[in-house]
């Protein structure tokens, strides 16, 4: 790897130790600062890599929580990748990676006769063997992609523009979010724009190893951003994870795709629809429905590592009715696709375990989270139903109290 981060910043307090949420529930794991910070000077001897790099779940919450600012989680990335360089990856892990890709190889044949052949029993027992746990909550196939409903909607006229990145879960798996997304930006008097060329923004393919994989991605949507940027028109993504990696790991990782394509800023959807009610743009005032309703709101840890806020959260307290709650209770444990592994699943459970109790003990109908995967791990963990923050924007807005339903 040409890419190293120099260690000796850390200063061996183990306040990372102390809020990761793998090492607080299994001994597999031997923590981010050991693993990381501390064992990258054995790595500089070419010693052996530990197994337990394995068990990183690249949550960030080290990276949150370092005084001396070392990026752990980027640490054990790169040890990551050079391990599967090195040794080589496997077929389960190249299958969480490439979800987008398989997706395009499926797109003609229709959704029920996908999510029965991906489903069933005998499936998921065959991939329970490959590696991927048969327990877990592997999300369905869409009906239509986020892409094919967008081209169909009439946006009307609007004098302003924004690009919207929708990221792999809402295209292939959620596509009503990324409409919920089209229709708030209508209302507050935006065209969407939501390029083809866009793809996976990487982060499946460099957590599971598969790094010159995700530098194509980041060369192909940095590309293209620099599209959006000449033109002065501002880019937003509803999926703290997708703005996670344009912000941090791509500049890290690739910085020569930087300097040959400049920074490729990701802004937060929330934040950018908070704005144009600040602006007038997007009126609240006019929702009629202020039934009250509690949501529990869960921050994904993505999001709290970029620093700029829960705009999620202070999107539903400005909303008539709606009773937010933050759960507080730290990382779900899905980590992407690392709750889907065999030799995971329990322990991401186990992580999750404080957020699925306060969701199922409050008398919430939804809880709410901008992250795809962490909804999902919510609705498998608790059993009540959870939602994008934009989508009960839209919901109240529309004057409903459960979420609006396109016809895709």
């Amino acid at each position: 790897m040409k890419v190293r981060i120099n260690p000796d910043k850390c200063i061996a307090c183990t306040t990372c130790v102390a809020h990761c949420p793998v090492a607080r529930v299994t001994p597999k794991f031997l923590g981010p600062r050991m693993i990381g910070p501390a064992y990258e000077r054995f790595r500089l001897l070419a010693l052996a890599e530990d197994e337990s790099l394995t068990y990183c779940a690249n949550c960030k919450n080290c990276d949150i929580t370092c005084p001396q600012g070392v990026p752990v989680s980027s640490i054990n990335m790169l040890a990551r990748a050079e391990q599967a360089r090195k040794q080589g990856t496997n077929l389960r892990d190249w299958v969480l990676a490439h979800g987008e890709l398989q997706a395009k190889l499926l797109q003609i044949i229709p959704a029920s006769l996908k999510n029965f052949g991906m489903l069933n029993p005998v499936t998921r027992y065959v991939l329970d063997q490959l590696g991927i746990d048969k327990r877990a909550p592997l999300p369905a196939f869409a009906k239509k992609t986020f892409r094919q409903a967008f081209k169909k909607i009439d946006q009307g006229s609007h004098s302003r523009k924004v690009v919207f990145f929708p990221g792999c879960y809402v295209d292939v798996y959620d596509p009503q979010t990324g409409l919920d997304m089209v229709w708030a930006f209508n209302k507050a008097g935006y065209e969407v724009i939501s390029p083809d060329e866009f793809g996976c923004c990487g982060l499946p393919m460099i957590a599971n190893g598969f790094w010159e994989d995700g530098k194509k991605r980041a060369n192909n949507n940095l590309a293209e951003l620099a599209k959006w940027r000449e033109q002065g028109i501002t880019v937003v993504t509803g999926c703290p994870s997708c703005a996670l990696i344009f912000r941090d790991d791509i500049p890290e990782f690739y910085p020569e795709l930087v300097e040959k394509h400049g920074l490729g800023r990701l802004e937060d959807a929330q934040d950018f629809l908070m704005e144009c009610v600040e602006r007038g743009e997007l009126d609240l005032g006019g929702i009629r429905n202020d039934t009250e309703q509690p949501i529990v709101y869960h921050a994904p840890c993505h999001l709290r590592a970029q620093g700029n806020g829960l705009p999620g959260m202070e999107l539903l307290q400005r909303l008539p009715g709606i009773k937010p709650v933050n759960a507080n209770a730290g990382c779900c444990g899905i980590s992407g696709s690392y709750g889907f592994k065999k030799e995971k699943y329990d322990i991401a459970q186990e992580v999750g375990s404080e957020l699925f109790d306060i969701v199922r003990k409050n008398p919430c109908k939804y809880a709410s989270s901008e992250c795809g995967t962490c909804r999902v791990q919510i609705e498998h963990g608790s059993g009540k139903k959870a939602i994008h923050p934009v989508s009960i924007l839209r919901m109240r807005m529309e004057g409903k109290t459960d979420p609006v339903v396109d016809e895709l």
